[in-house]
């Protein structure tokens, strides 16, 4: 079985705390805890310059904030419209579709497999009708969106720019994010339908016909949030994110494409905990790595092929059903760290969705979140205001040492799809997990208000609830649609998509067509299972 990494001490003393990593922390950092010859050009560069440590733009946070998107979905696709109608009258500055788990399964709401799971953790999406409705009155063309869907992310991304179409949107003008990173679903989530091979070449796919369609759209977050939701460390992530980002990359470059034609569009999911320096120090060192991997190993010559791009969350795991009120200080002290950390766009979570789905005035609060950061406080006035910090320096080269070391057991590995197949991060992010559990089980790591400065008695909390009936309701709209449609054309079109899955022509042209129809996800979805197979998970031994 594949062991987790030593932990790391830089020092050799036991005299500070551990990090979430397992390296020191130590309670005084001075110059001599830096490497000898640390450089500052070497290492720092300028903001908006290789290697990026200090961030991916000159100016960063002091002309413009970063984008304030939250991430919302519940019930169908009409009562997810009304909430983002809200947040973006609050301020909200980017929507994020959460999708519920039939239609990241690539289900229908009315088949058996998605029986008491429809509408509960997202929105209901199943053909074109719900995508229409879900944005009914949101200009397209004036707002971003990210859409956190991943076996199935190129049908809801072409649903997207169906409804953009039906606007008058051309696709050249849309703006957004959709998930499409399959492998952390093998390693962390277990939301995949097909096997690794089918699944990286739908991504290959996508990136090929949004360079060529949607040109603006990142066709790709590749994401260590669900590892680190899963119990990966900080050091984990990022190392398990990147690999998989090297993985994606020569897929592309095997199909024929050239590294600066996608590279630019590759864009990144991180989390954001409450310990506040590794944090900042893992993402700084992200930075760092990916434009060196990208420069050195892949050969990319655009600055923006080099650039870590990432959105970050709040880390929900961290969220605690008791006293639910303190989660606002936990996310406030997360976002902190994500904006000090530098990045691009910022969902925070909202005070009570340990308990359910975020109500309307959590959802107002989390946000308000976001702006108090942003406007009333001075986190925006300079970039990378830990810059040259003794501590800062150190912690962030911990963590890059680290994360190179895990990548490079990968690598010797065979990369991160032989990885995935034995194992590996799967069997490390366990380890990492069981380790957080019994530390929090035996009182060496303070929850506040779970194992310690607990109440007696909890105060009720009222939550948002679900319609059961939603179910039922999404049904119904299914049997009106197939009896409304040329039934003929969509048995077509889903033909022409088997016949494409089967060779090697880009799949998404015929699917969008097939969706164009009003075939539905689980259609779509069943047309490619036919062709590909779906993945059956193995366990390592």
């Amino acid at each position: 079985m594949a062991q987790d990494p030593p932990a790391q001490d830089a020092h050799g003393t036991t005299g500070g705390r551990r990090s979430e990593s397992g390296f020191t922390v130590e309670p005084v950092y001075g110059p001599g805890d830096l490497a000898a010859g640390w450089d500052p050009a070497e290492r720092l560069g300028e903001p908006g310059a290789y290697p990026y440590t200090r961030g991916i733009h000159p100016t960063m946070y002091t002309t413009r904030p970063w984008t304030m998107r939250q991430y919302a979905g519940f019930g169908t696709a009409a009562e997810s419209n009304a909430r983002y109608r809200q947040l973006i009258a609050h301020g909200t500055t980017g929507l994020s579709v959460a999708f519920d788990l039939p239609t990241q399964m690539g289900h229908d709401s009315d088949s058996p497999l998605a029986h008491g799971e429809v509408g509960k953790v997202g929105v209901a999406v199943d053909s074109v009708e719900d995508m229409r409705a879900l944005f009914d009155g949101i200009p397209l063309g004036e707002v971003s969106t990210s859409m956190t869907i991943n076996a199935p992310a190129a049908l809801l991304l072409l649903l997207y720019q169906l409804v953009a179409e039906e606007q008058g949107v051309p696709a050249a003008r849309l703006t957004g994010t959709v998930q499409n990173d399959v492998l952390k679903e093998y390693i962390a989530r277990g939301t995949y339908i097909f096997p690794p091979k089918p699944s990286l070449r739908l991504v290959a796919d996508t990136f090929a016909y949004c360079a060529a369609e949607i040109p603006k759209w990142n066709t790709i977050s590749i994401s260590g949030y669900h590892m680190a939701e899963a119990g990966a460390t900080p050091v984990q992530e990022i190392a398990f994110t990147l690999a998989n980002g090297i993985a994606y990359v020569r897929t592309a470059l095997a199909a024929g494409m050239d590294v600066d034609a996608f590279a630019p569009r590759l864009s990144f999911f991180f989390v954001a905990r409450t310990t506040l320096l590794e944090e900042i120090a893992k993402f700084r060192a992200a930075r760092r790595i990916w434009a060196r991997v990208m420069r050195e190993e892949f050969g990319a010559r655009d600055p923006r092929s080099l650039m870590l791009r990432f959105h970050t969350q709040t880390a929900g795991v961290q969220l605690t059903a008791q006293q639910p009120e303190v989660n606002l200080v936990r996310v406030a002290v997360q976002a902190l760290a994500a904006v000090l950390g530098g990045t691009q766009s910022l969902h925070t979570n909202a005070f009570d969705e340990a308990i359910a789905l975020p109500t309307e005035k959590a959802a107002r609060l989390a946000l308000r979140t976001q702006q108090v950061l942003a406007h009333e406080t001075d986190a925006t006035a300079t970039v990378d205001p830990f810059a040259g910090s003794y501590a800062m320096e150190c912690l962030t080269d911990q963590v890059e040492a680290g994360a190179v070391e895990l990548m490079r057991r990968i690598e010797d590995m065979g990369g991160a799809v032989a990885a995935i197949e034995a194992g590996f991060q799967k069997s490390g992010i366990e380890h990492s997990a069981y380790r957080v559990a019994k530390e929090t089980d035996s009182g060496e790591r303070v929850v506040v208000g779970v194992n310690r400065y607990r109440l007696d008695t909890e105060e009720p909390y009222e939550p948002l609830r679900v319609d059961p009936a939603i179910e039922e309701r999404q049904a119904r709209r299914l049997a009106r649609l197939r009896a409304e449609r040329d039934g003929a054309a969509v048995t077509e079109r889903l033909a022409r998509l088997k016949r494409a899955a089967a060779g090697p022509d880009n799949v998404l042209p015929p699917m969008r067509e097939a969706l164009r129809a009003r075939a539905t996800v689980g259609e779509v979805c069943g047309a490619l299972r036919e062709v590909w197979g779906e993945y059956v998970p193995t366990e390592a031994f």
